[in-house]
């Protein structure tokens, strides 16, 4: 739907023609898989200048007990690393550095990643192991928010980004507006937003992992992050806005929208089948002539 017709096979790179279409992309791969140089320098060859690549931090270093080592820094509720994971993940996207094709790496916490002194300590750690790139912090949890000012104090001694979240939202959730982008833009020069969707019903109960990000954003849900978003170019700053609400091609679709929102439109032409089920980016985005295409 979102790839053109014949676009499954070997030949056909979908990273190329995505990069086509859009600046930036966030690696998702990198949070179940380590990186190689050989990986993410082939990413540097088969995509043009001056598209960037913010990449997700892998779960041995935001999620306890997940697929880390066991010994070296941690803490109750914090992961356990040990010293030469930093070292092995910055060699692994030096070819993303090096060409200056690196944009944030994104510490994803999970919701029972809560705000306490142990985990406080190993957030300070973790940003200062990795002072050399910008970080952007995903925290999920209400302790955090509960907290903002000892939050926002931790994040800004370290340069990190505290990254807006939109999904839906519980009783346990981190409370955020678009303040804290603004924060961000006031404190450094980026900021980092991330559109999950908002699909209550099945964010905690879906049948396939996927089915929490199936979820549409409506043009009027789209304004306040297109404004924040012109406010960041008014300012001459960079904000790092991605959907994540990947469900058959909808993040596409919203993309597209924010980029005709900010006088920006999508270059390259899509399936005319993707413009046929997402009729509110007809005239945003070009048509190709074909009448089939095949799922994002």
């Amino acid at each position: 739907m979102v790839y053109p017709a014949g676009g499954s096979g070997k030949r056909f790179d979908e990273l190329a023609w995505y990069a086509e279409r859009f600046a930036t992309v966030e690696v998702n791969v990198s949070f179940y898989r380590p990186l190689t140089e050989q990986l993410t320098r082939g990413w540097v060859q088969r995509t043009p200048r001056g598209f960037e690549f913010a990449v997700k931090l892998h779960q041995q270093f935001t999620h306890a007990g997940g697929a880390g080592p066991t010994t070296g820094v941690g803490g109750r509720g914090a992961p356990v690393l040990a010293g030469h994971a930093i070292g092995a993940f910055e060699q692994s996207v030096a070819p993303l550095a090096e060409a200056g094709r690196l944009g944030p790496l994104l510490a994803q916490f999970p919701a029972s990643f809560h705000a306490t002194p142990e985990t406080e300590d190993y957030l300070a750690w973790l940003l200062d192991a990795l002072h050399d790139h910008p970080v952007a912090v995903e925290l999920r949890h209400k302790s955090w928010s509960d907290r903002r000012r000892e939050t926002l104090r931790l994040l800004d001694a370290a340069g990190a980004a505290w990254t807006l979240i939109d999904e839906p939202k519980f009783s346990t959730s981190v409370v955020q507006s678009v303040a804290i982008a603004r924060h961000d833009l006031q404190a450094r020069p980026w900021s980092y937003v991330r559109l999950h969707g908002r699909n209550a019903a099945s964010w905690w109960n879906a049948r396939e992992s996927e089915d929490r990000y199936q979820y549409l954003y409506a043009d009027e849900e789209l304004a306040p992050f297109a404004e924040i978003a012109e406010a960041a170019r008014a300012l001459g700053r960079t904000m790092y806005l991605y959907t994540n609400n990947h469900f058959a091609g909808s993040a596409v679709a919203n993309a597209a929208q924010l980029r005709a929102r900010l006088g920006d439109p999508v270059r390259g032409r899509f399936p005319r089948t993707f413009t046929e089920r997402f009729p509110q980016v007809q005239g945003i985005v070009e048509a190709e002539e074909e009448s089939d295409g095949r799922l994002f």
